[in-house]
């Protein structure tokens, strides 16, 4: 399968596939109990970071839009969404206290040295199964070992072994209340690439890192 740089006419249909993924799963359930408007809520909020996304990483994706992998460039901490708070409360409405949880816990977890942010990985669910996340994953482990930096991302239970054969290894679980375990994980560069240390903890790490 080709595999290629999502342009910017993608992006509503990158944040809306990434909300059909993630749809099913207990942390959707947990961010918008509402059932009605979880699907809502999930494509508006994604679609923030899709987007910013665009313009302080990359996405790639499958040419038939059935997969896609969102990151960050995180080799210096980079700025929220513009009017983030304002986006969130419009895209969430009452669930928005939910993802500013999700954001606290995430950020104590998050790398402070430059690294590369896997925040999605996501593969349509009438498409999974089918080799694409895969392939996603050996597409980025390359680039990885281009820029000789370490990847972080957060996985639901039992996603875990996808990411391992690709490199990452497991950091300390983060428990919601009242929901789901999530797991941190780790890929360490192959090679150094001589960037120092930023000792400054990144700023907008939000709740985005989830692989369906």
């Amino acid at each position: 399968m080709h595999i290629r740089t999502a342009r910017w006419a993608d992006k509503d249909r990158v944040a809306a596939l990434i909300a059909d993924a993630l749809h099913p799963s207990p942390l959707a359930a947990w961010l918008a109990p509402d059932s009605a408007k979880r699907r809502q809520v999930l494509a508006d909020v994604v679609g923030i970071w899709v987007e910013h996304a665009m313009f302080y990483g990359d996405i790639h994706l499958t040419d038939d839009l059935t997969a896609a992998a969102v990151g960050f460039h995180r080799y210096r901490p980079i700025p929220p969404p513009a009017n983030y708070r304002t986006r969130l409360t419009g895209a969430a409405g009452g669930h928005a206290d939910r993802f500013d949880l999700l954001d606290a816990l995430l950020a104590e977890a998050q790398p402070t040295e430059p690294h590369y942010h896997l925040a999605f990985l996501a593969v349509r669910p009438d498409a999974q199964q089918t080799g694409r996340g895969a392939a996603l994953l050996a597409h980025h482990r390359s680039r990885l070992d281009c820029i000789g930096l370490p990847s972080w991302t957060t996985v639901f239970a039992g996603v875990e072994h996808l990411l391992a054969r690709h490199g990452y290894t497991p950091r300390p679980a983060i428990a919601l209340p009242g929901g789901p375990a999530l797991h941190p994980m780790r890929c360490n560069a192959h090679r150094s690439s001589g960037m120092p240390i930023n000792p400054s903890r990144l700023v907008d790490n939000r709740w985005q890192n989830f692989h369906v």
